[in-house]
Formats: structure tokens, C-alpha cells, sequence
């Protein structure tokens, strides 16, 4: 609030995300993986070039989508890059070595001058379990256990540490150092209250996942973040949102460009999950006012996000802007409509 009682303009912060999902070529077929891959360092150029504040990439082990090792290509987008943070959407640290994560991260910040950002998270697929060695009966002990170790790598002093699924360290230094003291870290969450209470008790910025249902569904969670990092006596901290969409110049452009995209990517996705198929009626019900997928003209989207912004007192919303197969000049065409259109319509909204 400010000092004469009226609220104090909200200033968002716009990202964008990627998961580098293998998308269709000029002739229907599925694009080579390289060739994905240097589309989503072109599409991190525009929105750097675009004024846009964050560029996410996932990482997946499966068919597809093309990036496993997002770090690389977050190194290779900063050397092209010169003021969009960059980060991941999310890293799956139960699966990997958070030494390394930091490590990586660190150095990643070295390249980007500042500009690295994490977003550790336990993943939506579990791809990468059986690959990497590690056992999914361990879920919740492994992602417990290793962000507990991040954590303490995040104070950049040397590391007194102990757990049970590794041996401990003893006054262990963790190299590069960055400028700042600790690479900015954020926490992924998809709506459980254990992992938004964990969220404050670590002092870590919480990042919430919406995906499905209403997005008003998640005010109990950011209210729950935020009493529990005033009750733990944490700072106030930054909540972000995560979810898909996609911009074109109309509604119905918008919708019927993504509508077989997300449909293929959603039944594929729902055969391993035991999902009934997708229906143009569940797209258009999640696609509406009250739907977890930002899809429409510029003015929709921005409204959309205007909305469950105050709603859920967002500090920060990233689009998930690749769905499926959805090709690379339609993705160009939905991040410049963002950062010409829907930036500017959002920000005078929130800032009115």
C-alpha cells in the first residue's frame, strides 16, 4: 500500500519459457533436433532483442523434445544475448548432482554477466530416473535430500553438509564463485502446500506451475507461501506463475493455430498417464477466462495475465509459449505479439 492508502502499482516482470519441443517443418514432418535447438536460441534473441525479462528452457529425456542439457544452451543464448535473464523451467534436480547444478549455474552466470536464474523443481516426467541410475521409490527423499544440499550452496562458503544418500562434506569449497554471492534460485512448485511451506523455510522465491484448472485455485498456495515466510521470519519474497499459451493477431487465429498441436501433445502425453483423449470442448474450457492456457489476440492474453496477476499478487509470469509440434514462424509470430503487444497492455493495466 502506499502512504496515502491506495495500492502501490504492481510492476511484473514478463518471461518466456520452452521446453525446445521437436516442432513441425514447412512440410509437416518433425524438424532434426539440431535444428530445434538453434530455433530456440533464435527465439531467445527476440525476446532479448524485445525487452523481455526472463527466457526459460526445460529439460526433458525423451523423443520430443530436443534439449537435455539446457545449460549449454542457455551458454550459447547469453553469448548471443545481452540483458534477458536466462534459466531453466525447470532443472530436475532429483535426477541430477546439485554440485554440479551449481556449478553449472554459476558459470552460466559468469558467461551471462549476472543473468542466470535456476528454477529447481522434481519435473513433470520421470524420464530421466531410470536413465541417470536413480530409483523412483526414492521420489520424495531424493529431491528432499538434494535441495536441502543446494540450499547450503547457495551461501558460496565452504560446506558443512550431511545426508543420507551421499557421503557428507566437511568444509567443502564449491568453485566458480559468482559476482553476486549466489545464483538466483527459484523453486517449482504444482501446487502442493509440503512444497510451498519448503519453499519459505529454505528462503527461496516460490515459481507455481499452472497448467490445469483455474488459475484462482492457487491464491490458498501464494497466501500460504507468504504467511509462512512471514511466520519462519524470511523477507518478503517473489511469486511467479508458469503456463502455456500462445499469441496470434485474433482470438480465433490464436486458438485454432494451437488447437491440433495441443491436442497431439496432449494425447500423447495422456496414453502414458492413462488420460481420457483430449476434446475440443476441455481446450476451449482451459483456453477460456478461467483456464490455466493463455491463448487469444494480444488484448485477451494481456487481460488474462492482468487478472491472475492480482489475484495471485504475481511478481513475475512466464508464457510456455513451444506446444508440441506448433512450428518455429508461429512461435516467432506468438513472442513478438508478447513483447510488442501483450508486454505493454499488462504493465499499463497493472501500473494505472
Amino acid at each position: 500500500m502506499s502512504s496515502d492508502g491506495a495500492s502501490a502499482p504492481i510492476r511484473l516482470e514478463l518471461g518466456l519459457d520452452t521446453f525446445g519441443d521437436v516442432t513441425e517443418g514447412p512440410d509437416g514432418e518433425p524438424l532434426p533436433y539440431p535444428q530445434v535447438i538453434r530455433n530456440v536460441i533464435d527465439q531467445a534473441v527476440l525476446a532479448d532483442e524485445l525487452g523481455l525479462a526472463f527466457f526459460g528452457v526445460g529439460e526433458h529425456h525423451r523423443e520430443d523434445f530436443a534439449v537435455t542439457a539446457p545449460e549449454v544452451v542457455l551458454a550459447a543464448i547469453a553469448s548471443r544475448t545481452t540483458n534477458i535473464h536466462l534459466g531453466t523451467a525447470v532443472t530436475v534436480l532429483s535426477s541430477d548432482d546439485p554440485i554440479r547444478v551449481y556449478e553449472r549455474f554459476a558459470t552460466l552466470d559468469a558467461v551471462s554477466n549476472g543473468r542466470a536464474e535456476v528454477i529447481l523443481g522434481r519435473g513433470s516426467f520421470t524420464e530421466s530416473f531410470p536413465l541417470f541410475g536413480f530409483d523412483l521409490a526414492q521420489y520424495e527423499e531424493l529431491f528432499s535430500e538434494k535441495l536441502d544440499l543446494f540450499a547450503a550452496l547457495r551461501s558460496e562458503g565452504p560446506i558443512t553438509w550431511q545426508g543420507n544418500l551421499r557421503p557428507p562434506l566437511v568444509d567443502q569449497e564449491v568453485f566458480p564463485k559468482t559476482a553476486a554471492g549466489s545464483v538466483k534460485t527459484w523453486i517449482g512448485v504444482g501446487g502442493s502446500p509440503e512444497s510451498v511451506i519448503r519453499a519459505a523455510r529454505y528462503g527461496i522465491p516460490l515459481m507455481l506451475a499452472i497448467i490445469g484448472g483455474p488459475p484462482a485455485q492457487f491464491a490458498p498456495f501464494a497466501d500460504l507461501y507468504r504467511q509462512a515466510l512471514q511466520q519462519l521470519g524470511q523477507p518478503a519474497l517473489p511469486v511467479g506463475v508458469h503456463s502455456p499459451g500462445h499469441v496470434a493477431d485474433t482470438d480465433e487465429q490464436a486458438r485454432e493455430e494451437l488447437w491440433p498441436h495441443w491436442a497431439v501433445q496432449r494425447e500423447r502425453i495422456g496414453r502414458e498417464r492413462g488420460w481420457p483423449p483430449p476434446t475440443r470442448q476441455e481446450f476451449e474450457v482451459a483456453a477460456g477466462p478461467e483456464g490455466a492456457v493463455y491463448v487469444g489476440s494480444p488484448q485477451t492474453v494481456a487481460d488474462k495475465i492482468v487478472r491472475n496477476t492480482r489475484i495471485l499478487g504475481l511478481d513475475r509470469f512466464d508464457l510456455k509459449f513451444s506446444n508440441g509440434t506448433l512450428p518455429h514462424d508461429k512461435l516467432m509470430r506468438s513472442i513478438e505479439l508478447y513483447g510488442t503487444k501483450v508486454a505493454p497492455l499488462v504493465h499499463a493495466a497493472l501500473e494505472a
